[in-house]
């Protein structure tokens, strides 16, 4: 199991990110792309690396826009995966910006 560092902490090393609603350690992130073909992009590219990870995002698509929230399912809460995670998408969508 990954140590929970919490969505706090995670929210401090990231850019953009902010507490999940509700009462679940899980952090949120709302991207915006030019169009359809940019969000699908970026939701084929993130896939491939949380599969790669082992790592799946809860996520959420309308035409250009991608809300995602991470969180480690068996060890309740965001861990250093999240933060991973997080981090690449980032770096993919300002470079699909």
């Amino acid at each position: 199991m990954t140590a929970k560092i919490g969505a706090t902490a995670a929210i401090k090393a990231l850019k953009g990110w902010t507490s999940a609603e509700g009462d679940r350690d899980a952090i949120f992130k709302r991207y915006k792309f030019a169009d359809f073909k940019s969000a699908f992009a970026f939701m084929s590219a993130a896939a491939l690396k949380a599969e790669q990870m082992d790592h799946h995002p809860e996520w959420f698509n309308v035409y250009n826009k991608v809300e995602v929230t991470l969180t480690t399912h068996d060890a309740d809460g965001v861990t250093q995966k999240d933060l991973e995670l997080a981090g690449f998408m980032d770096q993919l969508a300002a470079r699909l910006s």
